[in-house]
């Protein structure tokens, strides 16, 4: 009722049924902005209302009385309340919070001012009958200072928007009372007969008395499933929603008159009892207009400053009863549990659908690294075992082979030796080896399986939830749409045009369309200037390096120039990543989408794409840019006519693209996604704990013992979306999947981070964040469907074919070794260059430096020689080679490709046993409703031969009566036959 803008939020339990949000209606103008008083004189006892009375109840379920709210005290209120988990009769439970500001300066002056431009008649009825609670009075004749106009249209936009709460039936109970200065809040309650009436009307499925047997294993997958769940009996977590379920209850959408059928009663209602009874916040979410504006609107004007559902109770302390707040935080959101199963079906029960989703994707994610992670290791252990039999290697760590190599820049740098490179190429083969391509492809299929086995996953889940037949009504416009459309309508009304069914075209967006635009190709651009200015850095800090007279300063410059540049790359990927998260959300306020689902896609589609571009824009130079457009000596292609491009190392950019990614990947796990999810909190934690330092240690202490649980939810942090959870897993997919060939141990550290990033985020929503309003939802939307847009395939293709030197090896084993084997390839891939043919004030200053005179140097491509005809031209490898790295590219693709619509095909989405039990479900459901039409026809039935026995009855004592049997049988028998 209360989010005007319509979004899908969550009313959490009707004993096991979850709400769905929709907002409030507006009261009728014929009654004004009063409270019900149909229904506010109810007892506290009697306002729950059995539905199998329904009859008996108007159109909404309310009875008819005449009072105002409760406003029972007790002597003891917060012993009563359990310290503001119930209202101050202790039988009402608080299922949601409204937070104000508010200042007790303000008096009945200027309220009676702004009353006469306004409806007085309505005002003055709020006024004469305030929200029960402790509210702070305000005499009419107390003087004030000033008048805060604004102030005022707060106040009376609350007790306008509090009175159609009220009209919906909601009960509504006010604190200023409190230990915080200047907040107030109004307490909100949800009575049954109000819940079953939006059940109702929402057509959510409700646990029937119905039981059934779920379809069991036999024989050997018995046997099987048995030693297993003996093998994981110590991983399970110690939660009773987790346990394996033999029998489970028909559900079936809610109506009044059946409400006989379904194990839902008041009386679990009242006791908390059912099927984990959750807040029912979904009556504060909208679906009739409240007024003008709505919670989101209020929310963002300053009306009100918060609102949420409560937490269960506390989590740690003494004497702290039972509650799944704090069984999550022990079984859950703790570190040591972090071997055990993640309680889903509690986590469930607890925040709602769309986060229990989130962590069973993250849970089934984490789990599919187990394999990825195990066959890295075995192809980096590959690595190692075969490095000391890799023939290329030696040949470069070869001393006696005496390879002069060209200068790495002009005048400073002089000629060097190839075998100075030796530890950079024998490390190039712990990754780049034929193991990898397996690998590669290997991941390809392990990508297709992990999202069919979500799939499955996520089928079971709705299946266990009662989502199966659930589909996601229509949002309704958020309110910043609405306020555009009323803009909009208010200026036609001033032209006097007409101004039915106002909409926003793309006319109105234009500007914002083209502020995105030009913001989104800014920000790529700014990415681009900055890794062009990381590569200038390169390129004059290995000058620098190179001129340094020690041999092993020359031979570590690649790794020093690599590892400083990606450090860099490093922060400033992490400083835009925070910016462009920003800027994402503000380009799509700006767009104004209609509904909060519109919003969420066009922010997912903005945040993926420049976060994208700001995490792999490095790793894609180095990965296909670098080393391919240096010319050649005596023909270098220059930066600004200055810097020289730079050029891959001898053994290839593998392992320079393996440095990047490693460095980038693990730094932006272990600062952003955990350091920064860690210190934050904490810091403002410590900031909280020094302001209440400076108070006396007996007010402190006094302060705690008296706050209130609303109080001590309003001190955590808002809960902000599930948006940049889901971005941080999608860019670490694009770790695991794009470059794996450069970096077989990505899966494994993948893992490493996800273990802790369940359990960080588990405590974060327990312990740091203000409990969410539950969302209803059957799956997780586009998330799912952005890492299929990751174009892993041609990634990894092109990684393999062009970075590494897979294909040159394999094309001279097969078309140039003289005795099939790899010797003489270092040779071959290397052309020579007369040093008489440098271009005038290149050569190297001192051409001596390794102790003779260097007639030839050798580079890494295939051109023709100097004593060629055609020197320095092309050769003929090089198109061999080309040609062999453009065919593998296809082939690899294609051969993937095919394999993971197999694996897509032969799994189906949908497990073939919760096929047969939803079949079975609604074969039951059949049955149950027959037979209840059979028991309504024998009562009719039976009635009807009760009727005929006292006609016949009547009939024998007055025989003189005949003529007039029909009126004598009416005597005898009042009662009606309709059921």
């Amino acid at each position: 009722y209360l989010n005007k803008n319509g979004s899908v939020n969550e009313m959490q339990d009707f004993h096991g049924v979850d709400f769905l949000p929709e907002d409030l209606s507006e009261a009728p103008e014929e009654t004004g902005m009063r409270v019900n008083k149909k229904y506010s004189c109810l007892p506290a006892e009697e306002k729950g209302i059995h539905i199998i009375n329904i009859r008996a109840i108007e159109d909404i379920g309310y009875d008819q009385h005449e009072s105002t709210l409760l406003n029972s005290l007790s002597k003891n209120p917060d012993a009563d309340c359990k310290y503001g988990l119930y209202f101050r009769d202790g039988k009402r439970k608080v299922d949601y919070i409204l937070v104000y500001h508010y200042k007790k300066s303000s008096a009945g002056k200027t309220l009676a001012r702004r009353a006469q431009h306004n409806d007085a008649s309505l005002r003055s009825t709020k006024q004469d009958q305030p929200l029960p609670g402790k509210g702070v009075q305000l005499e009419m004749g107390e003087s004030e200072p000033h008048m805060d106009y604004h102030e005022d249209d707060k106040r009376f936009r609350r007790e306008e928007y509090e009175g159609n709460l009220v009209e919906a039936g909601l009960e509504l109970e006010r604190d200023e009372d409190t230990k915080i200065h200047g907040i107030g809040f109004v307490k909100i309650h949800a009575p049954w007969n109000v819940l079953c009436r939006e059940a109702e009307f929402l057509k959510l499925k409700m646990p029937t008395k119905k039981m059934y047997q779920i379809n069991q294993t036999h024989g050997l997958l018995k046997k099987i499933n048995s030693v297993i769940q003996k093998i994981t009996e110590p991983i399970q977590p110690k939660v009773a929603e987790h346990k394996p379920q033999t029998v489970k209850r028909l559900s079936y959408p809610f109506s009044r008159e059946k409400q006989h059928l379904t194990t839902c009663t008041k009386a679990k209602y009242s006791m908390g009892k059912g099927e984990g009874r959750k807040k029912e916040t979904a009556l504060l979410n909208k679906r009739r207009k409240c007024g003008k504006y709505g919670i989101t609107s209020l929310l963002a004007n300053g009306v009100y400053s918060a609102a949420y559902p409560l937490h269960d109770g506390d989590y740690e302390g003494e004497n702290v009863e039972p509650n799944d707040r704090k069984l999550l935080c022990e079984e859950w959101a703790s570190y040591g549990v972090f071997y055990k199963y993640q309680p889903i079906d509690l986590v469930r029960k607890y925040f709602g659908e769309k986060i229990g989703l989130y962590f069973a994707w993250l849970g089934v994610y984490t789990q599919m690294l187990i394999p990825a992670s195990i066959v890295g290791i075995i192809v980096f252990l590959y690595g190692c075992a075969t490095v000391d039999e890799n023939i290329p290697s030696m040949e470069m760590c070869d001393q006696r082979n005496n390879i002069t190599m060209c200068p790495l820049c002009d005048k400073t740098c002089s000629y060097w030796k190839m075998s100075s490179a030796c530890a950079t190429a024998r490390a190039s083969h712990l990754f780049d080896n034929p193991a990898t391509v397996f690998f590669s492809v290997f991941m390809a299929l392990w990508a297709a399986t992990f999202m069919e086995h979500w799939k499955r996953k996520q089928m079971r889940l709705n299946y266990r939830w009662d989502l199966t037949g659930f589909e996601e009504e229509e949002d309704h416009p958020r309110a910043e749409y609405e306020a555009k459309v009323l803009e909009k309508s208010l200026r036609k009304e001033h032209k006097h045009k007409e101004t039915d069914k106002e909409k926003l075209t793309w006319k109105d967006r234009f500007p914002a369309y083209l502020t995105n635009f030009v913001s989104i190709i800014f920000m790529v651009g700014l990415t681009f200037a900055i890794v062009f200015g990381v590569i200038i850095y390169r390129i004059s800090t290995a000058a620098a390096l190179a001129i340094s007279s020690t041999p092993s300063g020359r031979s570590s410059v690649r790794v020093t120039v690599t590892a400083t540049a990606v450090i860099i790359n490093l922060v400033v990927i992490i400083i835009l990543d925070e910016v462009y998260g920003c800027i994402a959300r503000w380009l799509t306020q700006i767009e104004v989408p209609k509904t909060d689902k519109n919003f969420e896609e066009r922010l997912i589609f903005k945040a993926f794409l420049l976060k994208f571009v700001n995490a792999y824009t490095p790793i894609f130079y180095v990965a296909f840019f670098k080393g391919r457009f240096v010319g050649r000596p005596g023909d270098y292609v220059y930066i600004f006519h200055s810097f020289r491009m730079e050029e891959c190392a001898p053994g290839g950019c593998l392992m320079e693209l393996c440095i990047q990614l490693s460095i980038i990947m693990l730094g932006k796990q272990l600062i952003q996604n955990n350091l920064f999810e860690i210190g934050i909190p904490k810091m403002k934690k410590f900031i909280r704990y020094l302001k209440l330092k400076r108070r006396r240690s007996l007010d402190h202490e006094e302060h705690m013992k008296k706050k209130q649980r609303y109080e001590v939810d309003y001190n955590l942090e808002p809960f902000a979306g599930l948006t940049p959870e889901y971005m941080e897993m999608i860019i670490q997919f694009g770790f695991v999947t794009l470059f794996v060939a450069s970096f077989p141990l990505a899966p494994l550290f993948a893992l490493l981070n996800n273990i802790i990033e369940i359990r960080l985020d588990a405590k974060k929503f327990v312990t740091e964040l203000r409990r969410p309003v539950a969302v209803r939802a059957k799956d997780i939307g586009n998330s799912a469907r952005v890492p299929r847009s990751l174009f892993a395939l041609v990634a990894q293709a092109f990684v393999i074919s062009f970075t590494s030197d897979f294909i040159p090896r394999l094309v001279y084993l097969y078309m140039y070794s003289e005795n099939g084997t790899m010797h003489g390839f270092v040779n071959h891939t290397l052309s020579s260059f007369n040093v008489s043919d440098f271009q005038a004030g290149t050569a190297p200053n001192d051409p001596l430096d390794l102790g003779y005179e260097v007639q030839i140097c050798r580079y890494k491509d295939y051109r023709e020689p100097p004593w060629s005809e055609n020197k320095y031209d092309i050769s003929k490898d090089f198109w061999a080679v080309l040609a062999a790295r453009l065919a593998f590219v296809i082939v690899f693709q294609n051969l993937v490709m095919f394999m993971s619509e197999f694996v897509d095909w032969i799994i189906p989405d949908i497990p073939k046993d919760i096929s047969q039990q939803i079949h079975k479900e609604k074969v039951l459901m059949v049955e149950v409703f027959m037979r209840e039409e059979q028991g309504k026809l024998q009562m009719l039935e039976t009635w009807k031969d009760k009727d005929k026995k006292k006609g016949e009855n009547c009939n024998n004592h007055s025989p003189r009566l005949s003529r007039s049997r029909s009126g004598s049988l009416s005597s005898c028998h009042s009662y009606p036959l309709d059921v």
